[in-house]
C-alpha cells in the first residue's frame, strides 16, 4: 500500500491550516508528522481520513484517488486512532476492539471477525484485560486497546494522532514500539502525529516538519532534526546528538526573535 497526498490545502473559514502540503508513506513505513502546535498536525491526519475535506489537492492509495472509495471502503482500508476517545470509556476491552469490524459487518458478529479480534488482543497482550471496562485501565492500556481496535478493521493505513499524549515514559516507549512493530512485521503504513522530537527520531522512518501549515522540511530524522529547522520551526536553540538509535535532540533555550519580529513589535507598541 502507498499513500500519497498531493498538494492538500484546509482552512477554517477564511483561515488557511494547511497549504499545498504533499506526503508519501509505503507500507512497512512510519512516519512522524512534527511542528510547533498550530501547525495543522491533526488536521493534515483528519484531511487524510475524510473527517475534514480539504478544497483542494487529492490524496491516492495506491494510485486510486481516496475519494473514489466509499465511506466503508475508507474505513477498511484506513485505521484511525484519534487523541482521545471518550465515546468509548463505558465498553470493556472486548465490545471495544470489536467495534473494530464494523466495516466488514453486514448482519451480525461471526466466527471470522470474533477470530480476528482473537488474533488482536493475544498480539497486543491484551486478552487478560477482556472484560474490564476501559476506564479501569491505565492509560497506556487504553491506548493499546485503541490501537488493537483500529488494527482488527485489518487496515492497510494507520493514522494515529498523538499517541503518546498523556502517557507516562514507560508506556510511551511501549506504544512507539508496538507501532514501530506493526509498521514492520505487519507492513502497515503508519503516519503519526508526535510532539516528542526525541521519539520522532527514533521510532520513524522519515519525519515530516509543519510550519503554519507549510511542508517546511522532510526526510529522514538525520535530516529534518538540525539545529536550523527546530530553530526556524520551534523557535529555540538546540544541539543534536547522534547515536546508534538515530540522532538526539537536545533544547537548550529559546532562540532569541527576528530583527524583523521585534522591530513589528516595537511599532505595535508605539503605535498603541
Amino acid at each position: 500500500m502507498k499513500l500519497n497526498v498531493n498538494g492538500v490545502r484546509f482552512r477554517y473559514g477564511s483561515r488557511d491550516i494547511l497549504k499545498d502540503v504533499e506526503l508519501e508513506a509505503e507500507s512497512g513505513e512510519v512516519v512522524a508528522v512534527i511542528g510547533a502546535n498550530g501547525a495543522g498536525k491533526s488536521t493534515l491526519i483528519r484531511c487524510i481520513n475524510r473527517i475534514l475535506k480539504p478544497y483542494m489537492g487529492t490524496v491516492f492509495l495506491d494510485g486510486k484517488e481516496l475519494t473514489s472509495f466509499s465511506a466503508k471502503e475508507r474505513a477498511c482500508m484506513m485505521g484511525y486512532v484519534p487523541q482521545t476517545s471518550k465515546d468509548a470509556f463505558s465498553f470493556n476491552v472486548m465490545e471495544t476492539v470489536l467495534m473494530g469490524r464494523k466495516p466488514h459487518i453486514s448482519w451480525g458478529v461471526g466466527k471470522k471477525d470474533l477470530e480476528i479480534v482473537n488474533s488482536v488482543l493475544m498480539r497486543m497482550g491484551l486478552v487478560k484485560f477482556v472484560e474490564r471496562q476501559l476506564y479501569e485501565l491505565s492509560g497506556g492500556e487504553r491506548q493499546k486497546v485503541l490501537i488493537a481496535r483500529a488494527l482488527a478493521q485489518e487496515p492497510e493505513v494507520l493514522l494515529l494522532d498523538e499517541p503518546t499524549s498523556n502517557l507516562d515514559v514507560r508506556h510511551q516507549l511501549e506504544v512507539m514500539e508496538l507501532v514501530q512493530g506493526i509498521a514492520l512485521q505487519q507492513k502497515k503504513c503508519v503516519l503519526m502525529v508526535v510532539h516528542d522530537l526525541n521519539l520522532a527520531a527514533r521510532f520513524a522512518d522519515k519525519i515530516l516538519m509543519l510550519k503554519d501549515g507549510f511542508v517546511f522540511a522532510a526526510g529522514t530524522p538525520e535530516d529534518v532534526l538540525i539545529p536550523e529547522n527546530i530553530k526556524v520551526v520551534y523557535g529555540v536553540e538546540s544541539m543534536i546528538i547522534n547515536t546508534e538509535l538515530g540522532p538526539y535532540v537536545i533544547t537548550i533555550k529559546p532562540s532569541a526573535p527576528h530583527k524583523e519580529s521585534a522591530d513589528l513589535q516595537v511599532a505595535a507598541v508605539a503605535g498603541s
